[in-house]
Formats: structure tokens, sequence, C-alpha cells
């Protein structure tokens, strides 16, 4: 491919950042713009010389780049999108011009579902990397291993974290039809992204249009315990099928033995590896598994992937703790679906509890969280907020702008809930209900008001006021 002139709209968020870098990194000019040029992507961007522009004025068809890349974010209306149509410029989606130019002709093990896509691209991609393969990615976080979220790799194999929200205002389908993969995780699927799927069945459908697109001499690695994605199968499969999360009895399936820090793998009763890692979560080992059956397939053997585990480093806002003041622990999680939320808390629980003597009482999880996904904004999810946050002894929530009321999806959890109106109130609420020995496990997939900091600085005037 000759180098080109990309101009790439919504350039800020992970997915259309990451191919921001990949273009550069293939020796193409990019630029880009986005309604908030915002970090950390803006920071990573401008050093990789790639000029941002704030907003989508219409000026920029000025650019004459030799293709807009169009993200999902912008809608009709746009100005500069209004232009680029008026104009009759050549534009594209960005899952098709990275189809088109970076994953033609190359190994793609892509990993989809509802859960867990981010950790496991990354787990995958180490993986690969520790077995000398010198993999490309493309993940919608950043791994600490490798500490950038895309790269074009020079082995043949290119791992990509599977999304099936769409891709464009011109294009409705999943964004993960266009990647082909010859390697395919489908770790789980629930309904989420309620605000462009109806139910359950439409993203199974979806889910079936990325099966058809893996040949016969693919693989598709199955979450065994998921009822959804039997369904999916169900509609036809043409390619092998690696299960994984099977019970022990089932042959040729992946299994694991023992707690989610330190297991065995298994195929049957045949032991094939083991984990040793500092993951948390039932969630996790599945994740693992997962992995472990896609880079099999890429000729890693299993007691290899196993072992390279062992060195994998979680995406930054996993359980990522980002402080302790007071004697309280704060953590940062990206959960924001009720199962990763119920999920997050679990893994915390278990490793608390694993921690306390006998005898001692289990230190306190206090979880804090904002519904700001779109599905949790439209309150698809809000009955079932009192089991995601079961494990929790309190519950701390932020009440926006939902057309919905937080206070009555909590109701049931009575004392043990409270909400807020704003960040500030909902800090002096944790703050006031904290107590030495807390851990303190705030969920979002946005900023949540720069709520860790606040907690930490909080909770040390807290602890450094005379009592």
């Amino acid at each position: 491919m000759g180098r080109m002139h990309l101009h790439i709209l919504g350039i800020c968020g992970t997915f259309m950042g990451g191919l921001a870098a990949l273009a550069r990194e293939a020796g193409h000019r990019v630029t880009g713009c986005d309604a908030g040029v915002y970090p950390p992507m803006s920071e990573q961007l401008q050093a990789l010389g790639i000029e941002l522009i704030e907003g989508f004025d219409a000026g920029q068809l000025a650019l004459a780049p030799d293709c807009f890349v169009v993200g999902n974010v912008v809608t009709r209306g746009n100005p500069l999108m209004e232009a680029i149509l008026d104009a009759g410029a050549r534009c594209t989606s960005g899952p098709q011009w990275l189809a088109e130019q970076v994953l033609h002709g190359r190994h793609v093990l892509a990993v989809a579902g509802t859960h867990g896509k981010t950790t496991t691209t990354a787990m995958l991609a180490w993986i690969l990397e520790r077995c000398g393969l010198e993999p490309g990615f493309l993940i919608g976080g950043v791994p600490r291993n490798f500490g950038v979220s895309a790269r074009l790799g020079s082995g043949r194999h290119f791992v990509i974290e599977a999304d099936e929200y769409d891709t464009a205002l011109f294009d409705k389908r999943s964004k993960f039809v266009h990647y082909r993969p010859r390697t395919a995780i489908l770790n789980n699927l629930e309904l989420d992204h309620a605000d462009i799927f109806p139910d359950l069945a439409a993203i199974e459908t979806q889910f079936h249009h990325l099966v058809r697109t893996v040949p016969a001499s693919g693989r598709l690695v199955v979450n065994a315990r998921d009822e959804a994605l039997a369904r999916v199968l169900a509609r036809g499969c043409w390619s092998e099928v690696q299960r994984f999360g099977t019970r022990r009895e089932e042959p040729g399936g992946l299994a694991a033995r023992g707690e989610p820090e330190a297991f065995d793998v298994l195929r049957g009763s045949l032991r094939l590896g083991r984990v040793e890692w500092n993951l948390l979560g039932e969630h996790n080992q599945l994740n693992a598994l997962a992995a472990i059956g896609a880079a099999e397939h890429a000729g890693v053997a299993p007691e290899d992937a196993a072992a390279a585990l062992a060195g994998f480093d979680n995406v930054r806002r996993r359980l990522e703790l980002r402080g302790e003041a007071g004697g309280v622990r704060v953590y940062d999680d990206f959960a924001h679906h009720p199962s990763a939320m119920r999920a997050t808390i679990d893994g915390l629980r278990r490793k608390l509890d694993r921690a306390t003597p006998p005898g001692a009482d289990a230190p306190r999880i206090l979880a804090v969280f904002e519904p700001r996904s779109n599905t949790m904004k439209l309150g698809t999810m809000k009955a079932r907020l009192p089991w995601a946050l079961e494990q929790a002894d309190l519950a701390f929530c932020l009440q926006g702008d939902y057309g919905w009321s937080a206070r009555e999806a909590l109701a049931p959890m009575g004392a043990a809930a409270v909400v807020a109106d704003s960040v500030p109130a909902l800090v002096e609420a944790v703050v006031r209900a904290a107590r030495t020995g807390d851990h303190v496990l705030c969920m979002s997939n946005g900023s949540f008001g720069g709520v860790h900091e606040q907690l930490l600085a909080a909770l040390t005037r807290a602890a450094a006021a005379p009592r």
C-alpha cells in the first residue's frame, strides 16, 4: 500500500486511536479530530506526531486527505460529515480500513464477547509475544505488558479485540464482521448496548454473522457455560470448536482445576499446564482458558501458553489499586454492566477472604459506581443492580440524568445503599462511612469525575483531622 493521508473523525476513542497509531506505524500521514481532544489517547497520538483538531467543523474538508476514516461516534448532522457527503469525498469506516490495509493476508485472532474482551485480547497477545510470534494487535485499552494499545507486529499473527457495537453511521453491522478471523474467541454473551440492540436475539444474530466468516480450517474457542453462545452455534457452525470452562468429564474441552490465581489447565483428565499469576476472579480464569485455546491454534503449546501468563500484567483500570489513605484502599475498575460488577466484587471478596485469618472479621468492601454506559442509562439493567452488588458491604451510587431513579432501583438493599446527586456528595458519604481496613471499589467506564483522587484526598484530610 502506498503512503496515504488519512483524516480520522473521532480519533480519541480507544479503537480509532489505536487504528491511528497503526496507520502511522505503517508510514501513512495521519491527522484527526474529535469533540473533546482528551487524554490519555490525545497524548499518545501527539507523541506519534499526529496532528489533532478540536471539533468537527466543515473547514477540515480543505485538508483534502486521500481518505476520511469515520468513527462510529459520528452521526448525520455532524458538520464535517455533511461536508464529506456533499463533496463526494472518499470515506470509509475504521474497521473496513483496518481489514483492507492491515488485516488482509494475516492470521487474525479475534476476541469477542460481552465481558472480558480487552483483558483476554491482552492475554492472547502476551502469550504469542512471549512464545516468539511477534504478533500485531489492536486492544481497546492499554495492556501494561506492552504500554501501547496497538502495534503492527512483524509476525504473521494479528490479535484484535472484536467489538459487536456498530461500525459507522453508514454501516450498521457489528465491527467484528470486517475482521475475517481464522481464530475467534466467543467468550460470553449477554444483552449490552441496549441503545442499538433491541434484545439478546439481535446480538446473537451478529455473533452468528461472525461465525459465518471463520473458515473451515479455523477455530472457534467457545465458553461452554454460555447458553446464548450455544444458540449461536446451533444456527450453523463450519469450523473446529474448542470449548472451555467445561466440566471435567466432558472430553476435549479445556477446564481449570484450582483457585483463580493458581490452577491447572486440563483437557478432559489430561493436565496440560499450570497458571500461577496475580489476577483475581473466576472470570479471569475463564479468560485464561480462552486465550490458551486460541494460542494453541496459532501453534503455541498449552503448557507454554499457561507458563507465559505468569508474566501477564493486567490492563489498566482492571481492579487497579489507586492508593491508600487513612488505612482505606481505593481501587479503580472499568466494570459497568451488572455481571461485570458482580464478578469484580466477587474477585476482590475472594482475595480478601483468603487473606483473613480464621476467627477474624473479613474486611469490608464499599462499592462506588455510576450507571454511565448507554445500556445502564436506559435503565435496561437497573433491576439487576442489587444482585450485582450482593457481595459488597455498602454501595454508593451517583444519580445522573438517566430518566430513572437509582434510589428506587437500590431500595431492596435498604440502608446498605446510598445514592448521591453529585461526585462531591458521593465522596462525602463514602468518607463518612469508611473506616480503617476498608476497601473502596470505584466502578465506571468513564473518568467518574475524578472520584478516585477526590476520595484519597478526602480520606487523607479525615485521617489528619483531630478526633
